[in-house]
């Protein structure tokens, strides 16, 4: 064809092949993962088959393995049959791989046999990001993201969802009895097909009744109450939207504010956040090695306990507390009206009333002092305040350390926008690159192994983005 770009004919021989290396740019990701996984102690990360067999057929080796799972979730290949197949035509894998081919078994188990080491190749990769000095700035984000398990909706039980699932079986049963009690009042044909066929649906519930009969057996045992048949770790959870829930784990980061790096993550199958704040604190000032870090969390973090664990560790939090007071909801002054005194150990109520202290008790493991005052039968604006003989006040012994946290976030509440800037981006970036499915394996460890992947590929991409890929080749090669 004139006039156009010709290509090579498909049967041209060539004498001289170009090179395999020449195909790989210089700045190419691929050289980085290279570099990286080169400069890693795989043996004393703890990865198998390092040290050969001295029989039987030879092994990959697990840095061939390793540069080939980095590169797929840096490429949103999580499937082990889709790298087998990349690995036979994709040039990049064929450069990094030195064109081996494993299968997709090989691959698979791979992920499934070294999963610790995995995770410490994740934490490795914030150790090279500290030698880069990256974390000059001591603010951290901490929050949670639901990710959905391999397990299907229909295949998790809870007590509501099988005390409905019995009700519905129960209606069909009255409803199936009901027509056949009809179809015998008709013509004798047209009966023998209708009762043959009610009576299938009849059978088949009743197997169906038998069937979670043993699933309510195995329910009960679990200490939550709940259970899912395909990945038994996975967790119903509910999620931000009204009424909604999944099936899935609950994935938690620390994201630092200046590069959005996941200094420390780790997966959950609790449902809440409320007491993952001390301990996602501790791992990012573990992974930084800030000793006066900042944390900013939302409301879903807000437990005395863990802003105290926080304190005792000298980690500062910011984090809103949620409006749960039933006075407030009741249109009474909200606690927050009545204000403490701690020279003179009382409150001030709206009125200017002393709330005196009354006596210590225990409640839930907390210790608790009561106030309140005697005046609060002829007090004028009563209506507005309790509905009781008096108003009463309780205070955790370690109040203060909450209303110093309340304080600080008070005089700074840009620290909630900077959270929303730090820590949403990544889990919605991690989402995107996933796409709309779930975790491609099951139980609690192996969905770890994969999120540490996925969190390593993130981490990855921000560095060569902030430093370039030469820069990062260099840092790892040191």
């Amino acid at each position: 064809m004139k006039r156009f770009v010709v290509g090579e004919a498909r049967d041209q021989g060539t004498l001289f092949p170009a090179l395999l290396d020449d195909f790989i740019a210089d700045d190419n990701p691929v050289r980085a993962i290279e570099a990286f996984v080169e400069g890693l102690d795989l043996r004393g990360l703890g990865f198998k088959g390092v040290d050969p067999h001295a029989t039987g057929r030879p092994a990959y080796h697990p840095a061939v393995l390793l540069k080939l799972y980095i590169y797929g979730y840096l490429n949103r290949l999580q499937s082990s049959r889709r790298l087998e197949r990349e690995t036979q035509r994709n040039v990049e894998l064929m450069w990094l791989t030195e064109r081996l081919t494993p299968d997709f078994k090989t691959i698979a188990d791979f992920r499934k046999d070294n999963g610790e080491a995995i995770r410490r190749v994740c934490r490795e990769f914030i150790v090279l990001c500290r030698r880069l000095e990256l974390f000059s700035q001591a603010i951290v984000a901490i929050d949670g993201s639901k990710f959905k398990a391999v397990n299907n909706r229909d295949r998790n039980f809870t007590a509501t969802k099988m005390k409905r699932r019995l009700e519905q079986i129960e209606e069909s049963f009255e409803r199936y009895l009901t027509q056949l009690d009809a179809a015998d009042r008709e013509e004798p044909a047209l009966a023998e097909a209708k009762t043959a066929h009610l009576k299938e649906k009849i059978r088949k519930l009743r197997e169906e009744t038998s069937r979670l009969q043993s699933v309510e057996v195995e329910r009960l045992r679990s200490p939550d109450q709940q259970t899912s048949l395909t990945d038994p770790d996975a967790r119903s959870m509910a999620t931000s939207g009204r009424g909604t829930g999944v099936v899935g784990y609950n994935v938690q980061a620390a994201v630092d504010s200046q590069h959005h790096l996941i200094v420390a993550h780790e997966v959950t199958n609790i449902g809440h956040d409320r007491s993952q704040l001390a301990n996602m604190a501790k791992q990012a000032r573990e992974a930084t090695g800030i000793k006066e870090l900042e944390v900013v969390a939302d409301r879903g973090y807000y437990k005395g306990e863990e802003i105290l664990a926080c304190h005792k560790e000298r980690i500062t939090t910011y984090l809103p507390k949620p409006v749960t007071s039933p006075s407030q909801a009741k249109g009474l002054f909200a606690k927050d009206a009545f204000r403490y005194s701690s020279e003179s150990n009382e409150y001030i109520c709206p009125a200017g009333q002393r709330l005196i202290w009354r006596f210590q008790t225990e409640e839930k493991g907390q210790t608790l002092h009561c106030y309140w005052s005697s005046a609060c039968g002829s007090c004028s604006i009563k209506e507005k305040c309790t509905t009781g003989k008096e108003r009463r006040i309780k205070r955790w012994e370690h109040e203060d350390v909450l209303e110093a946290a309340q304080s600080r976030l008070d005089w700074h509440p840009e620290m909630m926008r900077l959270r929303r800037q730090t820590v949403e981006h990544p889990f919605g970036t991690l989402k995107a690159w996933m796409g709309s499915t779930h975790f491609l394996t099951r139980r609690l460890k192996n969905v770890s192994t994969e999120m540490s992947l996925h969190v390593l590929a993130y981490n990855l991409k921000r560095v060569m983005s902030i430093l370039g890929v030469n820069e990062l080749m260099r840092a790892a090669r040191a």
